[in-house]
Order: structure tokens, then sequence, then C-alpha cells
């Protein structure tokens, strides 16, 4: 269950759709395939398949978990560097501990999302705090990467904490939806990160049978993506499950729909509705490194390796590995 929560019949409402208003209507559904990341922690890839014009300005997102760890099997990631864009934690359930070469970090747990601006260049790690390792427990999180354009690529690294608390919340016109904006607007109400690329990035917990109508800004694309649950989406009314991603087309809302019916141990229907003005720029990626050319790819690599992205640091964070 999501961690940050609220009595929506207490909080600010949508506008009611206009009749001059139009639904998005659904371009395409995708199931994201399953992996595995870092040391070994399962990930859902949330973008597989999609056009990098469909996703523009996101470049790669997973779905961590939702896993339920045995003690002992919670994992991270080892220190990497990355270039070009921001990272996005977004923590639903469980806790997740960040460190990187610019001092930058902290504790990512309960509704928390921790922001990183990789910019010219950082060395991070993630990896679950030593008590997690030692009881187990429920992890479960996002993380999204934010393509920043050519003239932002090699600005300064920066990092932001968000807690759980900070995120706007509001409810639909008839408080059947809880809405968790972390980034962006949506009618006004403005979400706590602060964003290079101009993006809105949230977080809607969708009761069974009711209806999420959220208006959308025309500049931007729209992408749902399905945590957990089902139910249907766009005028249409197309089927959707846990680990499926819907992109819009142009429209002014984007809605959905949760089943009446939902599994036991998932109540309700959870989605995360994120979208941006596209950058339309050349995208070249390779690994941890998102740039405009390959000659920049290229000099990423050397500068990683003459150490130029920074230095892990002498009290550095270190993964957990299988016992």
């Amino acid at each position: 269950m999501p961690a940050v929560s609220a009595d929506t019949l207490t909080l600010p409402r949508l506008r009611a759709a206009t009749p001059d208003q139009t639904e998005r209507p659904v371009k395409s559904v995708t199931t994201g395939p399953r992996g595995f990341e870092g040391e070994g922690f399962p990930v859902v890839r949330a973008f597989a398949g999609v056009s990098s014009a469909d996703l523009d300005p996101f470049v790669h997102m997973d779905q961590m978990g939702e896993v339920d760890y045995e003690p002992g099997e919670p994992k991270g990631t080892s220190w990497h560097p990355h270039r070009g864009f921001e990272t996005v934690t977004y923590m639903i359930d469980g806790r997740f501990q960040h460190q990187d070469s610019t001092g930058g970090g902290g504790l990512i747990e309960n509704g928390a999302t921790q922001w990183m601006t990789a910019g010219a260049g950082i060395l991070h790690i993630e990896t679950p705090p030593a008590e997690l390792v030692d009881s187990g427990g429920l992890f479960h999180g996002i993380q999204l990467w934010v393509n920043l354009p050519a003239a932002d690529k090699f600005i300064t690294p920066k990092y932001q904490n968000l807690e759980g608390g900070q995120a706007a919340l509001l409810t639909t016109d008839d408080a059947g939806a809880l809405i968790r904006i972390i980034a962006g607007e949506v009618e006004g109400n403005a979400g706590p990160g602060s964003t290079h690329t101009p993006i809105t990035f949230a977080h809607a917990t969708v009761t069974p049978g009711a209806r999420l109508s959220m208006p959308w800004r025309p500049d931007f694309n729209a992408l749902v993506y399905v945590l957990s649950g089902r139910g249907t989406v766009g005028p249409d009314a197309r089927p959707v499950q846990q680990g499926q991603l819907v992109v819009f087309g142009k429209g002014d809302r984007i809605t959905a729909t949760a089943d009446a019916g939902q599994d036991s141990n998932r109540p309700a229907l959870e989605l995360l509705v994120l979208g941006g003005r596209p950058i339309r720029e050349p995208v070249f990626q390779y690994g941890p490194f998102v740039m405009n050319t390959k000659q920049q790819l290229v000099e990423a690599i050397e500068d990683f390796n003459a150490g130029r992205l920074g230095v892990i640091p002498p009290d550095a964070l270190m993964p957990h590995t299988s016992r």
C-alpha cells in the first residue's frame, strides 16, 4: 500500500470536465518485460517497446519490485556514473539509501523521492539500508530518467530530497481518487520537485469503480503506468493491468477508471501519471550516459575512466550482495 494517504473528502478537488474538453485517445498499451538491475533486484522495464518520440523527454523507467524480501535478500546497485540527464527515485513502500560524489544523499523511504540532476557528471550508489537487509521487508519504487536539453547537459550536479509529506495532495471532482503531485502541476496544484525540463510527475490511487479525469497541458505528452490493479483507460475504455504503459494522443484530459472488483491484496488501481514538453533533440545513449552526439558519449566514457566524473568518498556506502 502507498505510504502517503489521505481522506479525499478533505482535499482540494479538480474541476469536472467541460463540454469543450476532449479526452486523450489511447495510442498504445505495452507490457513491460521483467528483469534484474544492479546486484539483482527485480524490475519491470516500463518503457520497453515504446518509441523514443512518444517518451520524450523521458528516457527510461523501471518499476522496482513490488517484492517482499526475506532477511538477507534486499539488494541495490554498485557505484556507477551518470551524465546528461536527471534520475528520479520514488519509493512507494520500503527504504533505499542514496549517496553521491558531490555529497548528496540520504534515506529515501515511504513516499519520498530522490531527484538527482547528473548534469556534467556524477557518481552515485543506491542500496537498501543494513537494517532492511537484516530484517527483510516490502520494497517497491520507481526509477525514472528525465532527459536534459543540450543547453543543460553540462550543468552542475544537484540533489533534491523530497519527503512524502511535501507532495501536493488533491482529488477528483467526486473524491474518488487520491492524486499525489511530486513535480510539475495540475490545475494550479504544484508539487515540490524542481525540474529543468518542464514535466508533471504524479501518483494516483483510484478506488474500485471510480474514475480519474485529470486536465493535462496540451503541449505535454501523456503517459500512464499501472503500478497495480486493473481498470480501463481513455474514451474507448481500453483494459489495463499491472506492468502496462499507456501512451495517449493529443487532447485536454487523461482518463482512467478502476474496475469495480480488484484483487484483495491490491485494493485499488494505482497509476503513475507523467508527461512533459518534448525536447526534440538528438539522443545518443550508452548505458548511464544520455547525450546529443556520439562524440559526447566517447568523451563521457573517457572522462569517467579518467576520474573526471567524481570520486567515491572515503565513507562510501557499499552494495549488499547475496550471502
